[in-house]
Order: C-alpha cells, then sequence, then structure tokens
C-alpha cells in the first residue's frame, strides 16, 4: 500500500496494521517452537487484519481509488507493449 492516505482515520488504520505486523513478526517463534500467543489471540489478531483491510478499501473506494495496485521494481519487465503502428504509404 502507498503512502497516500484518504483521510485521518485512514492514515490511523495504516498506523495500526503497521504496528499489529511489528508486534506479530516480533512474536512469532522460530519453527518448532510453540506458539506464545494463545489461539484464540491469534484468531483475533487475524480478524482485527481483516477489519483494517475491509475499512480501508471502504476509504479508498469511496475517494475514487483502487486496491488493486501493486508495487513494481524499477528493472521489472513491463507486461505490456505499445506498438507503434505507421499507415503505409499508397503506390499511387
Amino acid at each position: 500500500m502507498s503512502t497516500e492516505y484518504h483521510s485521518k482515520e485512514h492514515q490511523i488504520l495504516a498506523t495500526l496494521r503497521k504496528v499489529l505486523s511489528d508486534v506479530v513478526r516480533d512474536t512469532t517463534p522460530p519453527p518448532g517452537r510453540p506458539h506464545p500467543l494463545k489461539p484464540q489471540t491469534v484468531d483475533n489478531v487475524k480478524m482485527a487484519f481483516q477489519l483494517i483491510t475491509a475499512r480501508e478499501k471502504e476509504i479508498i473506494e469511496a475517494a475514487g481509488g483502487s486496491m488493486d495496485k501493486r508495487p513494481r521494481y524499477a528493472d521489472e519487465p513491463k507486461t505490456s507493449h505499445v506498438v507503434q503502428f505507421t499507415k503505409p504509404k499508397d503506390k499511387n
């Protein structure tokens, strides 16, 4: 998601998403170790992410935007090509 905020509420939601994802990263144990959070807490975190995403989508669509924008690397090949056509000259 870009840093273009459509409202103060959108900025708050984006910050909450970032903080929540940092908490998830910090508490995720290495493979084979038990998770420190209860399964109910993990489910609540997932639900919070879903609610944040749903509200962000509503805000962006109300502002006339779209959620289907995806980041691109500068050196990534383009998926579409513009072909220049020139009208053939008459043989007259």
